[in-house]
């Protein structure tokens, strides 16, 4: 299964991480909400962010997709000049 997993995936371009990117995931734990436990749920956010996705979908709702986060993380990103992108479930984006 994951191997078709990867394979469905192999026509969409891989998000670089760049300096900013890192500096925007550092300001995620640092001043922000997230703990330093979840580099890679801060990484996620800012790749989002610095590459002007409009959406990030995850099944994460501890640190990803926390409605009581979402703020300070809006916060941030708009301070570091990106907007923060809506984030959600799938089963959030599909209901009407």
């Amino acid at each position: 299964m994951a191997e078709k997993r990867i394979e469905l995936l192999r026509p969409f371009t891989l998000l670089a991480i760049n300096n900013k990117v890192i500096e925007l995931a550092d300001a995620l734990i640092d001043g922000g909400p997230l703990p330093k436990k979840a580099a890679r749920d801060a990484a996620h956010i800012a790749l989002a962010a610095v590459h002007g996705m409009h959406f990030l979908l995850t099944w994460n709702c501890t640190h990803i997709a926390n409605a009581q986060m979402f703020p300070k993380m809006r916060e941030i990103c708009q301070a570091h000049a990106f907007n923060c992108p809506v984030i959600c479930t799938p089963g959030e984006l599909l209901v009407k």
